[in-house]
C-alpha cells in the first residue's frame, strides 16, 4: 500500500514540478516587462528583479496547476484501469487519493508562506532595486530627452546638458507644483550638482545660484541652497498583500487606535462649539477632518482585515482543489486529461473565483465579515468534493 501511495505521490511531485517551472517562466516575463515599463527599468534592472518577481506569481499559480497535476496523474490511472485494479485487489479509493491530499495540504503551507514572509520580501527587494537605479534613470532620460516629468510627485526637470562624470546638470529649470497645484514654481541656475537622498526619499539639487520664481511674489536669488524635490517611486503606497501578517495586525491596531482618538477629538470640538454656540463651524473642513481621518483609517482597517484572512482562504484552496480534482479524476476516466481539467477548473473559474471577488469587494467597504466571507468559496468547493467522493468510493 505505501509502495502504491508513494508511486502516486512521486507522480504527482513530478507532473506539478514541470507545470509549474512552465507556466512560471511564462509569467514572470510578463511581470517582468510590467514593471520594467511601469518604471521605465533599462534592461540589466529588469533582469535583476527577475528572480524576486517569481514568488508573487506563485500563489495564483499553485491551485490551478496542482488541480491540472492531480486530473493528468489520477486521470491516467483511471483510463489505465488501475484504480479498478486496485480495488478489485481490495484497496480503498480513499487511500489511493491520500498522496493527493497531502501534497494539497504541503502546498498550502507553502503558499502560505510565501503569502507571508517570501512576497514581502521580494517586493522589498524590487523596490530596492529600483531605488538605486533610480540615478541612472535620472540622468539617463535626461542625457537622451533633455527633460523627465514626473507628474504624481508634481514636478519637472529639464536641462540644456548633463554631466555624468560628476552627476552635474547644465542650466537646468525645475517646475514644481505641490499637491498639483496650476501655479508652478521655477527655479533656473546655471549648474547645479545632484545627489539622491534615499533615507529621506529625496532628489537633493545643490545649484551654485538659483533664480526661484514664485506664483504672485517677486523672482528670488539663492545662493549655495538646497532644493529638495521628492524621489519618484519613493512614495508608493504599499498594498495589504505586500505586508507579512505581523506588520497587518499591528496596523490594524494602530488604526484602530488612530480611528477611535479622531472620534474622540471630534466629540470634545463638537461640545465646545456647541457650547459657544458657533453652529456654523460644525460645517467648517477644519471640522470635517476629523470624520475624513476616520473614514481613511477605518477603510484601511477593513483592506487589512479582508487581507488577512483572504490569505489564508487563498492558501488552503490547493487542498480544497486536491480534494475536487481527485475524485472527479476517477469518474472521468474515459476522458482525456485535459478535458477533464477543463471541465472540472470552467466551474471553479467562472463561479468561485467571482465570488472570492464580490466577497472581497463587499468586505473591503464593510457590508459583510471577511471573516466568513472570504471563506464562501472554499465551503463551495468542500461541498461539491463531498458529494464527488462519495460517488467516486461507490462506483
Amino acid at each position: 500500500m505505501r509502495t502504491l501511495q508513494r508511486y502516486i505521490l512521486v507522480e504527482l511531485v513530478r507532473v506539478l514540478a514541470l507545470i509549474i517551472t512552465i507556466t512560471s517562466l511564462l509569467l514572470v516575463f510578463v511581470g517582468v516587462f510590467q514593471e520594467a515599463t511601469q518604471r521605465g527599468l533599462g534592461p540589466l534592472q529588469a533582469l535583476a528583479i527577475m528572480p524576486y518577481v517569481v514568488p508573487s506569481m506563485l500563489p495564483f499559480t499553485i491551485p490551478a496547476t496542482l488541480l491540472l497535476a492531480v486530473c493528468i496523474v489520477y486521470g491516467r490511472l483511471s483510463a489505465d484501469y488501475e484504480i479498478t485494479a486496485a480495488k478489485a485487489a481490495g484497496v480503498n479509493v480513499t487511500s489511493l487519493l491520500f498522496p493527493s491530499f497531502f501534497l494539497g495540504g504541503l502546498l498550502t503551507v507553502c503558499s502560505l508562506l510565501l503569502n507571508d514572509q517570501i512576497i514581502p520580501w521580494s517586493v522589498g527587494n524590487i523596490q530596492r532595486i529600483v531605488t538605486m537605479a533610480m540615478e541612472d534613470i535620472f540622468f539617463d532620460l535626461l542625457a537622451s530627452q533633455n527633460v523627465i516629468e514626473y507628474r504624481n510627485q508634481g514636478f519637472s526637470v529639464s536641462v540644456a546638458g548633463v554631466d555624468r562624470a560628476n552627476n552635474r546638470l547644465i542650466q537646468p529649470v525645475v517646475r514644481f507644483s505641490p499637491g498639483g497645484k496650476d501655479e508652478a514654481i521655477v527655479t533656473q541656475a546655471t549648474v547645479a550638482t545632484v545627489r539622491f537622498d534615499y533615507e529621506r526619499q529625496q532628489i537633493i539639487l545643490e545649484p551654485e545660484e538659483a533664480w526661484v520664481d514664485a506664483p504672485n511674489q517677486f523672482v528670488v536669488l539663492l545662493r549655495d541652497k538646497e532644493l529638495p524635490l521628492p524621489l519618484p517611486f519613493g512614495n508608493d503606497k504599499i498594498k495589504s498583500r505586500h505586508l507579512t501578517i505581523s506588520t497587518l495586525e499591528e496596523q490594524m491596531g494602530e488604526l484602530s487606535r488612530s480611528a477611535l482618538e479622531a472620534g474622540e477629538q471630534q466629540v470634545v470640538e463638537a461640545a465646545f462649539l456647541l457650547a459657544l454656540g458657533e453652529f456654523e463651524q460644525l460645517n467648517q473642513p477644519r471640522f470635517q477632518q476629523y470624520s475624513s481621518r476616520m473614514e481613511a483609517d477605518q477603510s484601511l482597517q477593513r483592506k487589512h482585515h479582508t487581507e488577512l484572512h483572504n490569505r489564508f482562504a487563498l492558501s488552503c484552496s490547493c487542498f480544497f482543489f486536491a480534494l475536487l480534482g481527485g475524485p472527479f479524476s476517477m469518474l472521468q476516466a474515459r476522458r482525456q486529461f485535459l478535458t477533464t481539467f477543463f471541465l472540472c477548473f470552467m466551474p471553479i473559474l467562472l463561479i468561485y473565483y467571482p465570488v472570492i471577488l464580490l466577497m472581497m469587494n463587499l468586505s473591503k467597504t464593510g457590508a459583510v465579515d471577511p471573516g466568513w466571507a472570504m471563506w464562501a468559496g472554499n465551503a463551495m468547493l468542500l461541498l461539491c468534493s463531498v458529494f464527488v467522493l462519495r460517488k467516486a468510493v461507490q462506483h
